[in-house]
């Protein structure tokens, strides 16, 4: 999806335009890519009234020496890290100026820490800037962080990427604080999402206490900006590689509009098929209820509804779910994104119907090599498809895997995986939940039939009564 047509103002105005305002001071701390942010100050004129002090603690034991309040952190390109640079700079620089400035100040530190392309080019370009920032003299600071994904094969390309998008984020701070979604397109100016990606922003502060993380986040992959970003079962938005980190990972895609019986019982009973793995663990396993963009869309507008998204997300996070939205329709797009991660473990959990989709080769048209191309990416060697069974209505038989329709070509390709045991039923059900779907219980909530609170689970069923969701009255 291509963002909204805006105009856009060059790096060097921008940097320029921060360097003539007399009230902002700050300092710039840079780690991994080089100082290319304060140099783009530095060359647009006038840093002298902007620039404090730079500095590029490179060397990791000195890194540590400076920032490193914890000696137990071993990820230098990490969040904690990034906020660890920020107090140390921030403490430092309001405890030397203060008091010490003629003219009214707004004192600032941007910092990064990240990791660029190295020379073997194998390694994951990615990294966390941020920037804590008064917006009014002697106010309490705000702060912004943002995660990154570097796509360019060059070093120098990815530092010339990332001295722009430093120099975006502080003048948004500036300047487009007060509209979230200016905001965070902005932060792609003079850039492209084939340079760049930005997979995670967090807004906290005085002036920011209004803006919801979750509607942040879900823009991000609305306007191209994200393939999918993630909240944690509180809520909070997170990292993917943070999270996702030497995990193993179930995934069940719905629209939860609302999550029903059938839709519990699904990902209680792939859950349980997940726990027989000889090494499974259960704190280091987490379960997704994923989203695509598609079923946040109004049709009509194209735009969010962003009570109904917020919604979805409480009623899941309240039944201890972790959330994804994603702009993945086809299924071997998604798992092809999880397996950017370094995670142990992947379980795709679907239900008989969209299995059958699944082996339609007419999905796969687009691609040169057909549904074995699509296939490749939708079952790497960790990963591993559980199947929901249906219900025959005429019969109240189970509909299993192997009684979906296939070709001749996809039969055997479905026999292959089914003997390497890469595709397995899901047997620990309820049989009586199987017919239960979203669409059907959202058309009884808004037509007053009070039988759709049998459908769902108690938590659910008293919240949307209490808070009036989804058109209950």
């Amino acid at each position: 999806m291509l963002l909204m047509e805006r105009e856009v103002i060059s790096t060097s105005l921008k940097a320029l335009t921060i360097n003539l305002d007399r009230t902002t001071y700050g300092v710039f701390a840079e780690i991994g890519g080089g100082q290319e942010v304060s140099r783009n100050f530095f060359q647009a004129g006038g840093a002298s009234g902007t620039i404090a002090k730079t500095i590029s603690a490179y060397d990791k034991q000195y890194s540590d020496l400076l920032y490193s309040n914890n000696q137990a952190t071993k990820r230098y390109v990490s969040c904690q890290r990034l906020e660890e640079m920020l107090d140390c700079e921030y403490n430092q620089l309001i405890g030397s100026l203060s008091d010490k400035r003629e003219s009214p100040t707004r004192y600032f530190v941007y910092a990064n820490t990240v990791s660029t392309i190295n020379y073997k080019k194998d390694n994951v370009s990615h990294g966390w800037m941020g920037c804590r920032f008064q917006l009014e003299p002697d106010a309490e600071p705000n702060e912004i962080i943002v995660h990154i994904g570097l796509h360019e094969k060059d070093n120098v390309l990815q530092q010339n990427t990332l001295g722009i998008a430093g120099v975006n984020l502080i003048y948004a701070c500036f300047f487009h604080h007060d509209r979230p979604n200016s905001f965070i397109q902005s932060l792609l100016d003079n850039l492209s999402t084939d340079r760049m990606e930005i997979t995670m922003i967090r807004m906290k502060g005085p002036q920011l206490n209004y803006v919801d993380n979750r509607l942040l986040a879900v823009q991000l992959v609305k306007n191209g900006m994200a393939k999918a970003i993630m909240f944690d079962r509180y809520g909070n938005v997170q990292e993917p590689d943070d999270m996702l980190y030497k995990k193993n990972v179930l995934a069940f895609r719905g629209s939860f509009r609302p999550i029903t019986y059938a839709g519990f019982d699904i990902l209680k009973s792939s859950y349980a098929l997940f726990k027989r793995d000889e090494d499974y663990d259960k704190s280091n396993t987490l379960s997704f209820c994923e989203i695509t963009l598609d079923n946040l869309l109004n049709p009509e507008d194209q735009n969010i509804d962003e009570r109904d998204f917020l919604d979805r997300v409480d009623l899941l996070n309240g039944m201890g779910q972790n959330v994804m939205v994603s702009g993945f329709r086809e299924f071997y797009k998604l798992v092809h994104y999880f397996s950017g991660f370094k995670i142990h473990k992947l379980r795709l959990v679907v239900g008989a119907e969209t299995f059958e989709k699944i082996f339609d080769p007419r999905f796969y048209q687009d691609l040169r090599g057909g549904i074995l191309e699509a296939f490749g990416k939708l079952f790497p060697a960790n990963m591993k498809m559980y199947v929901y069974p249906g219900l025959k209505p005429e019969t109240s038989e189970l509909i299993k895997s192997g009684d979906i329709r296939f070709t001749e070509e996809t039969k055997h390709l479905y026999n292959y995986l089914i003997a390497g045991r890469r595709i397995l039923e899901v047997t620990e059900i309820n049989k009586k939940y199987i017919n239960i779907f979203s669409p059907m219980v959202l058309q009884r909530i808004k037509a007053g039939d009070d039988s759709w609170e049998k459908l769902v689970p108690v938590y659910v069923a008293e919240t949307i009564k209490k808070k009036n969701l989804f058109g209950y009255r």
